[in-house]
């Protein structure tokens, strides 16, 4: 599997470090509210279990489960949730907790859902962003790196349900896309 890596873009430790930094900007900046934290299953996963380990706050978390690349390399631009909220987020301080900001298309539907369910605010965290990909007008308040148009693997992020299990973010070889 390491094999098929082509280059290391953010080593165990960048991103702990990203996960502390973030922690401690979310701790200042949730102070006395209600925070809910709603990851995005599944490449947030991993990220947001290191992430709220840094949050020195009360918090609640949930999940939703919503595809858009339906096992390509690409986003469809057709979102599909298939697993929603298990509780209600009504005057809470929503924090989505996302792996990846690239088209914007997914996040900008799960935004534009949760807001219709009465929350105090909302806010994006996400561990990487492709603003060169970008299609829907959204952004992440909260960025922990800005990263080059190139498909990643690693910590989360999938091609075809593997390589989530790298502790690292990293590239696929060209040829690994031809198997």
């Amino acid at each position: 599997m390491k094999n098929d890596v082509k280059e290391v873009l953010l080593t165990e430790d960048d991103i702990q470090e990203i996960c502390r930094t973030l922690g401690e900007k979310l701790t200042a900046d949730y102070q006395g509210k209600d925070l809910f934290c709603v990851g995005i299953l599944k490449g947030s996963v991993l990220f947001m279990t290191d992430l709220i380990k840094h949050i020195d706050l009360p918090l609640a978390i949930d999940f939703m489960d919503v595809s858009s690349y339906h096992g390509g390399t690409e986003s469809t631009g057709e979102v599909q949730i298939l697993k929603d909220l298990s509780s209600s987020i009504e005057n809470k301080d929503v924090l989505i907790i996302e792996d990846i900001l690239e088209t914007g298309t997914t996040l900008k539907s799960i935004t534009e859902l949760l807001q219709s369910r009465r929350v105090n605010s909302l806010e994006i965290v996400t561990l990487l962003d492709k603003p060169n990909r970008r299609k829907a007008d959204i952004e992440a308040k909260y960025v922990g790196k800005k990263i080059p148009d190139e498909f990643v693997i690693g910590y989360g992020l999938d091609y075809q349900e593997k390589y989530r299990n790298l502790p690292y973010i990293g590239t696929l070889k060209p040829e690994v896309y031809a198997k």
